[in-house]
């Protein structure tokens, strides 16, 4: 199958997110987040495997919705409290396993137009980065919309680098094309709880 019918046959499976994913690659805007590294070095291929799911296996109930974020297939599963809305996205996860944090939290605060900081150890590792990046700012690692997490610094959230997607390329957060992150912005809620396997 060539590369062309890949494309077409991905998008009708997968309701357009390949379709984006191709013409993000060819209008993507160079130095579009210039405190990320080269991707291209470390990483061969920008897409995400996809494969539906229970939510039985990883939650007891889906009291508030439940968000499951599977850093080995680099997808993000929501399911509503009612059982009526299902969504799976594709999603950028963290470069290295010193920097992926695996287990239970929640949502604890929907925040539009979210600053940046850089934590310290990140100032560490590359002490040009600016201390702030200001909500709105093109250049905001963190796109229009991030759900924080119960555990300090980490975050699900948009991203203006659609590269990012589909790959190991944050430096801890889940990073989601941001029309997804708006559509699961506006689905989970304050206690929603997540899952990170």
């Amino acid at each position: 199958m060539n590369r062309r019918r890949f494309i077409a046959a991905g998008s009708a499976v997968l309701g357009g997110s390949i379709a984006s994913y191709a013409a993000a690659q060819s209008n993507v805007m160079p130095n579009s987040t210039a405190m990320e590294e080269d991707l291209s070095s470390s990483v061969q291929r920008n897409v995400s495997s996809f494969r539906m799911l229970d939510w039985r296996p990883y939650f007891t109930n889906l009291d508030n919705g439940a968000i499951l974020c599977d850093i080995q297939s680099r997808a993000v599963h929501f399911w509503s409290e009612d059982e009526q809305t299902y969504r799976l996205y594709p999603s950028s996860v963290p470069l290295t396993e010193d920097l992926t944090r695996l287990g239970r939290t929640e949502v604890i605060q929907k925040v539009v137009k979210p600053t940046w900081r850089p934590t310290p150890s990140m100032r560490e590792r590359n002490p040009e980065w600016p201390a702030v990046v200001e909500g709105g700012d093109p250049m905001n690692p963190l796109g229009p919309l991030a759900l924080y997490l119960s555990w300090t610094y980490y975050r699900i959230h948009g991203t203006h680098d659609t590269r990012k997607i589909g790959r190991r390329s944050s430096n801890g957060c889940i990073g989601l094309y941001n029309e997804h992150i708006t559509e699961l912005f506006d689905l989970a809620e304050v206690g929603t709880q997540v899952l990170l396997i």
